[in-house]
């Protein structure tokens, strides 16, 4: 049992799958929600706030890495461009995790100037914020659907 938390907390780390798909599915597979928020965030934040902290090398090797596939700029990040000079550092983090995910959100809002500080307060907020919501909203309506059956 104590296995299936750990694939929760594995799921919210690796970017792409994170909170938004790993907390509904650890909830419908009947683990405790409580226990699937908390290991989906500190998973997600663990990751977050590693690259945070090695932005500068990330940067570095991620530019390296488009540039020898050809790629010079993808849909994402001109969306996440979207959201930062419409909303900011704000806007960005707290719908980066549903349009464009919370990595890419932190590394987008670093690249266009935003001091390490501010992007991990506004992540932190923003990833606890949508925990919350896909946790309660899934609690709720597995709990609702499995009650009408």
């Amino acid at each position: 049992m104590i296995y299936e938390y750990f694939l929760v907390f594995l799921g919210a780390a690796i970017p792409w799958l994170e909170i938004a798909l790993v907390i509904p599915l650890g909830i419908v597979a009947g683990l405790s929600p409580f226990w699937v928020m908390v290991m989906a965030f500190v998973g997600n934040m663990l990751t977050v706030f590693a690259l945070i902290i090695g932005f500068d090398k990330f940067k570095d090797w991620y530019t390296k890495r488009q540039e020898a596939k050809g790629k010079t700029v993808n849909k994402k990040s001109e969306r996440a461009k979207r959201i930062w000079n419409k909303w900011g550092l704000p806007g960005l983090a707290l719908l980066g995790p549903i349009l464009i995910g919370t990595h890419i959100a932190a590394f987008i809002g670093m690249t266009l100037g935003a001091t390490k500080k501010n992007t991990t307060i506004w992540l932190t907020i923003s990833i606890g914020l949508w925990t919350l919501f896909f946790g309660i909203a899934t609690a709720l309506g597995f709990d609702f659907f499995t009650r009408a059956v």
